[in-house]
């Protein structure tokens, strides 16, 4: 017998009897804090149980490989063998010209790709209208 399957066994008889003597007399602080304490070994027990579980889980998941779900798989082109030495998922070609900062690989739509957002310059000389208030008298920009 193994020391989880012993620490199981007697801490569930443990509380089984501190059970009964509570349930005889539930006014019985002392019987209370009993049962209480068994509980709270059982559900220690039952932790390292379930700890144990896990790790014997994660062994058995390391031995196959994790599939691919199929709403990802079918979503990138499988290109055939030796059709380039980038990594999966690496655009070739399509970096931007080796600018940094404007977000590397095309836009999906086909246009012109924007640069980063910045919080720095408060995106000034995008043309944006402020978020409330401010305008005056002014028009806004971009109409």
């Amino acid at each position: 017998m193994d020391e989880i399957e012993q620490r199981l066994r007697t801490s569930s008889e443990t509380c089984i009897k501190n059970y009964e003597a509570w349930r005889k007399d539930q006014k019985n602080i002392p019987a209370r804090e009993m049962l209480q304490e068994a509980v709270h070994e059982l559900r220690k027990v039952a932790s390292r149980l379930e700890i144990e579980m896990a790790v014997s889980e994660r062994d058995q998941m390391s031995d196959r490989p994790l599939l691919i779900p199929p709403h990802r798989s079918s979503q990138r082109p499988r290109r055939p063998e030796g059709a380039g030495d980038d990594m999966p998922g690496d655009d070739a070609g399509n970096h931007g010209g080796g600018n940094p900062g404007n977000g590397g690989g095309s836009s999906q739509g086909g246009g012109q790709s924007r640069p980063p957002f910045s919080r720095n310059n408060n995106n000034a000389g995008r043309g944006r209208r402020p978020m409330s208030g401010g305008g005056g008298n002014r028009p806004p920009q971009g109409e």
